[in-house]
């Protein structure tokens, strides 16, 4: 059983940091928060916020206000396949409404297949906007040697698609498979990025299977996948095309609106 409650302590927000460091292995960079600032923001009424089982610290997640009536969600990590990290978001979506706010955003790298899933299929949530190279250079042990293109992504709490996931009673859903008709405009062939037409009214833009593993095993593969999706997917957004789904666990759905 995982319980999800607001941190106030400077131990907890040290368990927190040994966590995320833990994690994403910062080694000599920068983490992106501090004790220092976690303390400050819950202080000053930010959301800090700790998943623990059993009474041990198991997931954490760092956000702020932001302007559009919102809560920017900056940080969350947790251990994966228990479902601490929808635990975890589910309370932020509770916090959320009990102030009165419409929407939680966050950012996370297109190219993280699991993190697409979970974010478009599981939580209802919708990519905003494609920001290159949006952290600059990153040198923790997931993000090393690539570049951190992030989709700013909006979960519009009061959404029929994302109260019915947030239901106590809510069944997960099969994951959906490409819609009928639907052309593939980035494919993944033989593990390389493949372009292929974009002028259809639904494409599909593919992502690697695992581009944490690609870094470290072949960088230039990794390499070819981010400036793929950078310019397609990316692309096909930045002309107003609206991303409504991730489909079969492997690519991201894109329509004309």
């Amino acid at each position: 059983m995982v319980e999800v409650r607001e941190l106030h302590e400077m131990a907890e927000f040290e368990q927190v940091d040994a966590l995320f460091e833990d994690i994403w292995h910062f080694g000599t960079g920068a983490p992106p928060i501090t004790v220092e600032l976690m303390r400050a923001l819950s202080h000053a009424g930010g959301y800090v916020a700790g998943a623990f089982e059993g009474g041990r610290l198991v997931g954490g997640s760092v956000g702020f206000l932001a302007s559009g009536n919102a809560l920017h969600s900056h940080v969350t990590g947790a251990a994966a396949g228990r479902g601490i990290g929808f635990a975890l978001k589910l309370h932020q979506r509770r916090w959320a409404l009990e102030r009165g706010l419409e929407r939680i955003t966050w950012t996370y790298d297109p190219l993280m297949r699991r993190n697409a899933h979970f974010n478009l299929a599981k939580l209802g949530a919708r990519p905003r906007e494609y920001l290159p190279c949006f952290y600059g250079v990153m040198d923790d042990a997931i993000n090393r040697g690539d570049e951190s293109d992030r989709l700013l992504t909006v979960w519009p709490l009061s959404d029929p698609r994302v109260e019915a996931v947030a239901r106590p009673d809510a069944v997960a859903r099969p994951s959906d498979g490409p819609p009928p008709g639907a052309v593939v405009a980035l494919a993944d062939v033989g593990g390389r990025p493949v372009a292929g037409p974009v002028d259809a009214g639904t494409v599909l833009v593919a992502v690697p299977a695992d581009i944490a593993g690609l870094r470290g095993a072949d960088p230039g593969t990794a390499k070819a996948w981010r400036h793929a999706v950078r310019d397609v997917l990316g692309g096909l957004m930045a002309e107003g095309r609206a991303v409504t789904g991730f489909a079969g666990k492997s690519y991201y759905v894109v329509e004309k609106k």
